[in-house]
């Protein structure tokens, strides 16, 4: 079938795991291609990616070839695969806008960015790059809070004709102004904001989605998390939060029996310790009642490197664009948006989300 060109605007510790895995799964086989959703997606395996064009605003990676830039600081995530080569593409300078939080700036240069004196790319030429590469989907992976500049690259794609996976809690494909556009130009979007492959908020969904099917009345629940990564320290300044945790708490209100009141569900960040890098801890607990009224609660930790887990997600996101490139399929892609994002036009359970994403993958 070919390689599936891929542009990534943001080469932080996602993008890293998502690049290492790339080359990690090339000697795998079916059989012991541990982690994987699906090896085949429309002809399409985990291998097939291929970054053509990078953007970041870091000094440390702009300049880089991007085998060099996802292992530079401030990245922080695990390496699983060190024999990345090198791959003949420069990380571009972008567009910073709202990218990048004051206290995120250069204060300190082993947890923040610092940003490249080198010119912003006005959107003609990131137009213009996108379509000299030939990339077919773009990647966002900029920070929380990030509205200008998730808003400049989607329009970016847009104009270039290209996919957009929108994997942070920006919302444009659950936007009816923004799925409009993408479905007006025919170009197919997965958004908004990545599940992870085995993370905190599937795990509340599941939990919550299990309470309702064996008659559990669920009355209170929360979801704290606590990680070491740039994503957890960006999110210090509340004001980037709002969409986060919205994204987050009707994830999770999405699939519970009955909504609950706002004082009685609480689900998003929490704190930044340095020292956990990229892993994330996650506190869940649920109160409930059950037969006659006698009540229950739950307490669950779960502990994750939170890049790798998002990576092979994103995997058969950017599959799933091209799948719809290849089928002139136009818009917002419903089902995998469901199944991968956690703010996504319409939410379903993750089961009814699963179904609906393997007849897209099996239409012929």
């Amino acid at each position: 079938m070919g390689s599936i060109k891929i542009a990534i605007v943001g080469i932080g510790n996602c993008s890293s795991s998502l690049i290492q895995g790339i080359e990690y799964y090339k000697d795998k086989q079916p059989s012991d291609a541990i982690g994987l959703m699906h090896w085949d997606i429309g002809g399409y395996k985990p291998y097939d990616l291929e970054v053509v064009a990078a953007f970041d605003i870091d000094q440390r990676k702009v300049g880089k070839d991007v085998a060099e830039a996802i292992f530079a600081p401030p990245n922080c995530t695990t390496v699983f695969c060190e024999s990345v080569p090198h791959t003949g593409i420069t990380v571009e300078m972008g567009a910073l806008l709202d990218g990048v939080a004051v206290h995120m700036n250069g204060a300190d240069e082993k947890y923040t960015f610092v940003v490249s004196d080198r010119p912003e790319q006005s959107k003609e030429q990131i137009v213009n790059s996108l379509k000299q590469s030939g990339a077919e989907v773009l990647i966002n992976y900029l920070p929380v809070g990030s509205q200008e500049a998730v808003e400049f690259y989607a329009e970016c794609a847009l104009d270039a004709g290209v996919a957009f996976v929108n994997c942070i809690p920006v919302f444009i494909a659950s936007q009816p102004l923004w799925a409009d556009k993408f479905k007006h130009h025919n170009i197919p979007i997965i958004g908004d904001d990545i599940k992870s492959q085995f993370g905190a908020t599937i795990s509340h969904r599941t939990l919550v989605d299990l309470c309702k099917k064996r008659g559990v009345k669920v009355e209170r629940t929360y979801q704290l998390n606590t990680g070491g990564n740039t994503d957890f320290r960006n999110m210090l300044d509340r004001t980037r939060l709002d969409s986060k945790k919205e994204s987050k708490t009707e994830a999770v209100q999405g699939v519970i029996a009955k909504r609950l009141e706002y004082e009685d569900i609480h689900v998003g960040p929490s704190d930044y310790v340095p020292w956990q890098k990229d892993n994330k801890v996650a506190f869940i607990r649920i109160e409930g009642k059950l037969f006659g009224d006698v009540p229950m609660n739950l307490e669950m930790r779960l502990s994750v490197e939170d890049s790798p887990n998002s990576a092979g997600v994103v995997i058969d996101a950017v599959r799933c664009c091209k799948v719809g490139l290849d089928r002139g399929i136009g818009g917002v892609l419903t089902a995998p948006s469901a199944y991968f994002m956690k703010h996504p036009p319409q939410q379903f359970t993750d089961d009814e989300a699963y179904q609906m994403t393997e007849v897209f993958i099996n239409e012929k």
